[in-house]
């Protein structure tokens, strides 16, 4: 048996617009976890993280929008996204159980380093929910993305584009 080591033919080259080049991508879709703020009311004590997303996909109605949320926004996200899709979800950065013992030598879940970490970790677990076609159209998604309070009593469905 011989091989075909035959190149292919090579066409003319494309010139390359440089305004092409450096404009807007034709669809974008960003998503950063930034921010965490750590809240005390009495003994309670809670740390939340701003989601700012930037798009311009049409299935989004907000093209740019910032809205605070808690590790357990993100819970009730993937237990949604588990329920009512076809998407296979990614798993959270974990709940750090052993974090919350009596005794430590740090802040436990409220450790600047801890809490870096976990913002790290939601921010690749949303951009890989977010960047899936299928998960793009959830309804639940579009909560957690673009409204500042979650309707938890809300009907699952798929989106449509505006």
């Amino acid at each position: 048996m011989s091989l075909n080591t035959d190149r292919l033919p090579v066409g003319k080259k494309k010139e390359v617009d440089l305004a092409d080049a450096y404009s807007e991508p034709a669809n974008f879709l960003e998503i950063e976890v930034r921010d965490s703020k750590t809240h005390e009311f009495g003994r309670k004590r809670f740390t939340d993280y701003e989601v700012k997303l930037n798009t311009n996909l049409p299935i989004f109605k907000k093209k740019e929008l910032s809205v605070r949320r808690r590790y357990s926004d993100f819970e009730w996200l993937r237990n949604e996204l588990e329920r009512d899709s076809k998407v296979v979800v990614p798993s959270l950065p974990g709940k750090a159980l052993n974090r919350l013992l009596p005794f430590r030598n740090d802040d436990g879940i409220f450790d600047p380093g801890f809490i870096e970490e976990r913002r790290a970790g939601l921010e690749v677990f949303v951009n890989k929910i977010a960047g899936h076609p299928l998960a793009q159209n959830e309804r639940s998604l579009h909560q957690f993305l673009q409204e500042t309070v979650i309707d938890k009593n809300y009907t699952p469905g798929k989106m449509r584009p505006s």
